[in-house]
């Protein structure tokens, strides 16, 4: 079967869906297999988890980046359809991937494990999913395990969804059994595309990537009217206009089209090479007849999570602005801005939707453009209200008010927690534990209980999820989403080195935690920090209380090495003109960090919430 040379489909035969679901249900082995069964990837060029181009999505297993494919097929009429596919991301960090594939579709499968069930991620795209009026296929994947319960979950998913459970597919995306029965429900229950082809066209970009050679390349859904090569075209949010180099589709690699119609999914490059100039979820029209609405783009995501990003070698700083510039077209999520640490010297404070997002935007930036990074504590973003009536937004411990602090205002979320009923009372103890509020709780089933807690978010970034994993064996599943903010009593720890705070180390913590934070951290420090020529005390303080003390033992020479024997005054004054040395010495003397202190000192909390 192969793709028509031109894009030019009747809408009333193209199925646009995205496959949704948690992390590792099975979205890209099922995505692999419609690939195989449609025949757009021969079996000798079949490799798993197709779809995924990056590196470190197919080391770690997980999506990252949404993908589009466009597959032919013969549904039960023996007519041809076209069928666009979006394959998703299912960690929370990336559900703004997830936002932008379904505001292109207009149909979802909901993939279940047959051997887990219902977890939080699921329901929160399937709500994604009812928002965005999307037409639901619900499907229970890896029927083919030993440890499948097919008609338990079956169940659940029907007792969630409202239906009966025999409406619920089951397939085995690594086997292929039930994924043409799949193709044949996508085309009998996913609505075609609606749109005009005789108005001026209208297409939104649901995602953009940068190639080296040819610049931006913008996916596009086609909503009105028609797209040809060579035209002219115009971005209505900056109304920048530009020329069409090339329109195609992905089948599952690019092919070049004349147009694309109404409902179709494709891409095109105008040869841009600023990365702003082609946002996502814009809308781009014919320049000469000009579209006069927009579309209803999607919503922004906003950073929940701020780190400052340092290079090790400061001469590599105009080398990171440049790698985050060409990050941040493939990553519409990531922010960030200048700034400098008398620590660290000169980087970037980065703002990210979570410690994955993070810890993914920092392996790709070491891996992709070589580089040799340093991340500060991730914190969240806090606004402070000080007794003179002024205001500060505060996403770095060093932006911290001096002056006398009225109200802090703390981010909140909604989390909501699937997990087999016994680990009920764990669960409890563990929010209650992290500042949170119980708003309700369900039972899906007889076994598993949904909770609903608020939750601050500062609480949830550490290792709460890895916590949360070991007190459950692993059975339970988080997700969250933000919920305005709530006032709080917070503190700002600075770690002093012999009197001077060192801005890097320091945080913003809730005031019972403070103690516990200044001790942990002074203790990390003494094991790091080589031993000086004189003593160091490392303290912790609040304004200018000390709140926790360690002392770095000086160096010391033997000095009486010599002396054998003899009058103990002789020894004495010996020792007495080393320890007046070591004060001049400690008056002009700064504190040696060495950079291994800092990275082990900064990464040890930057591992929290792995898959």
């Amino acid at each position: 079967m192969s793709v028509p040379p031109t894009g030019h489909t009747d809408p009333a035969m193209i199925r646009n869906f995205c496959i949704i679901a948690h992390i590792d249900h099975g979205k890209s082995t099922l995505a692999d297999r419609m690939l195989e069964i449609t025949g757009v990837v021969e079996g000798r060029n079949m490799r798993a988890q197709y779809l995924d181009r990056m590196d470190i999505e197919r080391e770690r297993g997980i999506t990252i980046k949404s993908q589009n494919v466009r597959l032919p097929w013969t549904g039960e009429d023996g007519r041809g359809y076209v069928l666009n596919m979006i394959d998703t991301p299912g960690h929370v960090d990336f559900t703004y991937e997830v936002s932008r594939s379904l505001a292109a579709c207009e149909g979802a499968v909901l993939l279940v494990d047959a051997a887990q069930g219902i977890e939080a991620q699921t329901l929160a795209n399937l709500y994604l999913a009812l928002e965005n009026d999307l037409q639901v296929i619900p499907v229970l994947n890896k029927i083919d395990l030993p440890a499948a319960q097919p008609e338990r979950y079956a169940e659940e998913i029907a007792h969630v969804l409202g239906c009966e459970p025999d409406d619920i597919l089951r397939v085995s995306g690594k086997t292929g059994h039930g994924v043409r029965e799949l193709l044949h429900r996508v085309v009998r229950d996913v609505p075609a595309p609606v749109g005009d082809p005789t108005v001026p066209s209208r297409a939104m970009i649901f995602d953009s990537v940068y190639d080296i050679y040819r610049g931006v390349i913008t996916y596009i859904r086609v909503f009105d009217g028609r797209i040809s090569g060579r035209e002219r075209i115009r971005m209505m949010s900056t109304m920048a206009s530009h020329e069409l180099l090339e329109i195609g589709v992905i089948s599952p690699e690019p092919v070049p089209v004349d147009t694309l119609g109404v409902g179709e999914v494709g891409y095109l490059i105008t040869g841009v090479k600023d990365v702003r100039q082609s946002r996502v979820g814009d809308t781009i029209t014919n320049e000469r007849k000009p579209a006069s609405a927009a579309l209803g783009g999607y919503r922004d995501p906003r950073p929940m999570v701020y780190s400052g990003l340092y290079p090790i070698d400061g001469s590599e700083y105009p080398l990171l602005r440049d790698a985050l510039d060409r990050l941040q077209l493939n990553d519409a999520a990531l922010d960030y801005e200048p700034e400098s640490s008398a620590a660290l010297g000169f980087g970037f404070r980065c703002g990210f939707l979570g410690l994955l997002h993070l810890e993914i935007v920092r392996e790709r930036l070491e891996r992709e453009f070589d580089l040799s990074l340093i991340s500060t504590a991730p914190n969240v973003v806090y606004r402070v209200e000080l007794d003179d009536g002024g205001e500060r937004v505060v996403t770095n411990p060093s932006d911290w008010p001096t002056g006398k602090i009225g109200i802090v205002y703390e981010p909140i979320v909604n989390a909501m927690l699937i997990a087999p009923s016994e680990y009920t009372g764990s669960i409890m103890e563990l929010c209650q534990g992290r500042r949170g509020t119980l708003k309700g709780m369900d039972y899906l089933s007889e076994s598993r209980v949904e909770l609903r807690y608020t939750l601050p978010l500062g609480e949830i970034i550490f290792d709460f999820f890895d916590t949360l994993k070991s007190r459950t064996r692993g059975y339970a599943s988080l997700d969250y989403d933000e919920a305005g903010e709530a006032v709080a009593d917070l503190v700002k720890v600075d770690i002093l080195l012999q009197g001077e705070a060192v801005d890097a180390f320091s945080a913003i913590v809730h005031k019972d935690k403070a103690y516990a934070y200044g001790v942990s951290m002074t203790g990390k420090l003494r094991e790091l920090i080589p031993r000086q020529q004189f003593e160091v005390p490392i303290q912790a303080a609040i304004g200018s209380r000390v709140i926790a003390r360690e002392t770095i033992r000086a160096i010391r020479k033997d000095v009486l090495a010599k002396c054998y024997g003899g009058d103990i005054t002789r020894k004495r004054k010996l020792l007495e003109k080393q320890k007046e040395g070591k004060r001049r010495m400690k008056m002009v003397g700064r504190v040696e960090v060495p950079q291994e202190a800092f990275v082990a000192a900064l990464s040890t909390e930057d591992t929290s919430n792995r898959k």
